[in-house]
């Protein structure tokens, strides 16, 4: 079947551009694991990497071979919640080093970094500066609380939802994050809840549905080849700004992807991401 064509932008001249918008905190950065992978941290840094460390401790059903929400269902539901919860802070138990482009991030003092991977390279470019705080998703099932996610100060102490309206940068984990509470979305059941509401934005924080309004995102070392992926991107774009912008490797891109950018008025730029983080560190 043919590829939908994609109204790709020219990278050269539309980074600089970008990269004077995030000075003027008027764009949003959207983080993948693409960016911390980088720096070469010790930790799985994609689905299909985090699902094969979780066939690597448990025997695995065929069925949840390769997917890591349908791995992580099955160790929730025949083992325990509990060992789910320690395998992923066993896999992401060394730290991720932040890269250029995080550390430069973290300067700007931007109202909201989306940051959809649980490692904790983002929060530690954060950790030097004052008046910042996270949120991050968090799973409902067994917590007995009617709530989505939690708020976390710089020190990592939980406070609440007032205390986040007054923080300079939100740095948002809709997946949850190993430190500094070991929050994860990850298994099926997880994202069962979440995706029943998520239209609706219940499962989005005020605090980041206010910031994102009218500002565009730059996705950084994401993928949309997963519909859960695109759901998520789908929702957080709501009521932002017109025209987003995803730098990526068009080659690797599936039908779906293309569809998703497409239809979300998503630039693709075409364009190595070291060499696009060195446009970006130098506007």
């Amino acid at each position: 079947m043919k590829m939908p064509p994609l109204n790709a932008g020219d990278p050269e001249a539309i980074l600089p551009e970008l990269g004077r918008r995030l000075r003027t905190r008027c764009i949003i950065p959207y983080l993948g694991p693409g960016l911390a992978e980088l720096s070469n941290p010790d930790v799985p840094m994609t689905p299909e990497a985090l699902a094969t460390f979780f066939a690597g401790k448990v025997a695995l059903p065929r069925r949840a071979k390769g997917n890591v929400w349908a791995a992580a269902q099955y160790i929730e539901t025949s083992r325990h919640r509990s060992v789910l919860t320690r395998l992923m802070a066993q896999a992401f138990a060394s730290p991720s080093e932040p890269t250029p482009l995080h550390r430069h991030l973290a300067a700007l003092s931007l109202p909201v970094i989306v940051d959809t991977w649980y490692d904790g390279a983002t929060c530690a470019a954060l950790a030097k500066y004052e008046g910042w705080g996270e949120i991050q998703g968090v799973p409902r099932a067994g917590t007995g609380k009617d709530h989505w996610y939690r708020f976390y100060d710089a020190g990592g102490r939980e406070v609440d939802w007032v205390a986040a309206q007054n923080w300079t940068t939100v740095l948002y984990k809709p997946h949850g994050a190993v430190t500094p509470a070991r929050n994860f979305l990850i298994s099926d059941a997880d994202y069962v809840e979440v995706l029943t509401e998520i239209d609706i934005q219940t499962p989005i924080p005020l605090a980041v549905k206010e910031r994102r309004t009218g500002s565009s995102f730059l996705f950084i070392g994401c993928r949309f080849n997963d519909q859960l992926l695109r759901t998520f991107a789908r929702q957080l774009l709501k009521r932002s700004g017109r025209v987003h912008y995803a730098i990526l490797d068009l080659n690797s891109m599936t039908r779906n992807e293309r569809k998703f950018l497409a239809e979300q008025n998503i630039v693709p730029l075409a364009i190595a991401l070291p060499r696009a983080i060195e446009i970006l560190l130098c506007h």
